[in-house]
């Protein structure tokens, strides 16, 4: 039998630990003088405010097992609306306002939930729905104009909570904690199943590779990497900006917070860190007292890190956690080793270096498939260097897509006991033991000459100084695909005038036959800014650009 394991409990022996070191910090206006105001949560305050809302949800009915929507605003309420859940039982369901209306209308339809906890907007929206959501029966309003909205406020939450004799369940490792979308990037976004045991695990994977102690005190960009922190006994502090823009952050504002609050850890995707460390760069900031910046989401431009690590004190970096929402994480590798030993190679066409493997996870080489796999013998393993699917093992690895079954069947290879979960992404271990990431492979343009990789053949382009990002996309049929590099400029680099388009597509593709991969690439498209992701404005819709691309070429014949 599972062991009996909440991730709230580690909140709680966090209180138990540091009762009144600051849980949570979130800036809150500012003074006469102009200074940025916070509010603030002890640990022990927060714990007890978590209890709070889990004996709350209980009293209203949620059961162990009970979906809930959480769609609130980076906050001390989301943060403690997500431990309550955790803590009632309940599975925490979240999902990325910025995926767009039509999509999280679909993914809400499929989970089925039992009940929201939102701002008002939200319950104004489920409200309209009227049949579509007849099972939301529990439903929190956090905010001013909860009363106007209907279902339970926040304050009523907390007062049906106040009773410490209400008992609460007692979960499995493997009992399901949460429902969290992936983004969609690559196909319509898939609910995955997280148990209490995987959170748990990642907690330990990743205080231990990167020696987070006790006491620090973080800024994440992303809201539920809170919840790492706070099991870490480590403070909390809320950005002001919005998390589904991270390109449109205002770097004072992190700057500022850093400062305030003696930030020694941060937590963003490439965009967030891309506009930050140009304004270090040109205003000669310095990020003292800070010892690391965390980057994921996408492969972190060799500028970005550049920029970043020069901004940082010499004993601190800037790393790059490698993973999915499925499985996260899987590898690392610090911003000055990549500086100093993999850039060149990156740069010449190898594919990105995302690290060495995390203890307790497991990679393999596998060739690549697009069908289901029945075990690892079906699977079989590449050699060191050659290119294939990467499929990784162990403790933070996710068992299924929730009501998915035949996304869940292609994404895992039963093995024993356990699986290997395909991480949808090609690449290589060296002999050295480091993982090289090549692409999504659904990305692998498939030409009659053979397979070209994303990542390996966008990175021979991008060394123009003129060049922001490209995207190499495939038009006409699979297997005799023609590859077709689409450029983003640099801002204020768009070519005007059919001369300069000119030159500027003569010295891509001069570059592009100076390497075997790219000597092949005939066509450059210039496009204004390349459609991506909502979550972290970084990973390119290659499917979406693809089909741009070949109405560009169908007007030019």
């Amino acid at each position: 039998m599972a062991a009996a394991l909440n991730i709230a409990d580690r909140l709680r022996t966090s209180a138990e630990r540091v009762p009144h070191q600051r849980a949570v910090v979130c800036p809150a206006g500012r003074d006469r003088s102009g200074r940025v105001r916070y509010v603030e949560l002890t640990f022990a305050q927060l714990d007890e405010q978590v209890d709070q809302i889990a004996r709350g949800l209980v009293r209203l009915g949620v059961q162990p097992g009970d979906r809930l929507v959480l769609m609130v605003p980076p906050s001390p309420e989301f943060i403690a609306l997500t431990f309550g859940i955790f803590r009632s039982g309940a599975v925490c369901t979240l999902i990325d306002p910025g995926m767009g209306r039509s999509r999280i209308f679909d993914c809400l339809e499929e989970i089925e939930p039992r009940g929201f906890c939102a701002v008002p907007v939200v319950h104004v929206i489920r409200r309209l729905a009227g049949r579509r959501f007849r099972s939301a029966r529990i439903n929190v309003a956090v905010g001013s104009a909860a009363p106007l909205v209907g279902g339970t406020s926040w304050k009523r939450l907390l007062e049906l909570g106040a009773d410490p004799t209400i008992p609460l369940p007692q979960t499995r490792s493997n009992d399901p904690a949460a429902i969290i979308f992936t983004s969609g990037s690559t196909g319509p976004p898939k609910g995955v199943l997280y148990e209490h045991g995987m959170f748990d695990a990642q907690v330990d994977l990743i205080r231990d590779r990167f020696g987070i102690e006790p006491g620090e005190i973080d800024l994440p960009g992303f809201p539920l990497f809170a919840l790492f922190n706070l099991a870490m006994q480590v403070t909390t502090v809320i950005p002001d900006m919005n998390p589904a823009r991270p390109a449109d952050v205002d770097p004072q504002k992190i700057l500022t917070a850093i400062r305030d609050q003696g930030v020694t850890q941060a937590f963003g995707s490439p965009a967030m860190w891309n506009r930050i460390g140009r304004w270090c760069e040109q205003n000669g900031v310095r990020l003292t007292g800070v010892k690391r910046i965390l980057s994921a989401g996408a492969p972190v431009p060799v500028h970005v890190l550049e920029r970043m690590t020069a901004a940082l004190p010499d004993d601190a970096d800037v790393w790059t956690p490698y993973g999915a929402t499925e499985c996260l994480p899987v590898a690392a590798i610090g911003g000055r080793e990549v500086l100093e030993r993999t850039a060149a190679m990156t740069a010449a066409g190898a594919g990105t270096c995302v690290g060495r493997v995390f203890d307790r996870m497991s990679v393999r080489i596998i060739p690549v498939s697009f069908d289901p796999l029945l075990s690892p013998d079906d699977a079989g393993e590449l050699p060191a260097g050659q290119i294939g699917e990467i499929v990784v093992k162990g403790p933070v690895a996710t068992r299924e897509y929730y009501r998915r079954p035949d996304a869940t069947e292609l994404a895992k290879i039963p093995d024993g006991d356990g699986f290997w979960h395909r991480m949808g992404d090609v690449g290589y271990l060296d002999t050295d033991g480091l993982l090289w990431f090549c692409g999504r492979k659904a990305h692998i343009v498939l030409t009659s000459s053979g397979p070209l990789y994303s990542v390996c053949c966008e990175a021979i382009f991008n060394q123009h100084p003129r060049v922001y990002r490209s995207a190499l996309v495939g038009t006409g049929p699979r297997g005799n695909q023609r590859p077709v590099i689409v450029v983003e400029p640099e801002r204020g680099q768009m070519p005007r005038t059919s001369e300069d388009r000119a030159v500027f597509r003569r010295e891509l593709l001069e570059l592009g036959r100076r390497k075997d991969i790219t000597s092949g690439i005939s066509t450059i498209l210039f496009h204004e800014s390349l459609p991506v992701d909502t979550r972290h404005n970084v990973k390119i819709r290659r499917e979406e650009l693809s089909v741009w691309a070949a109405e560009q070429e169908a007007s030019a014949e």
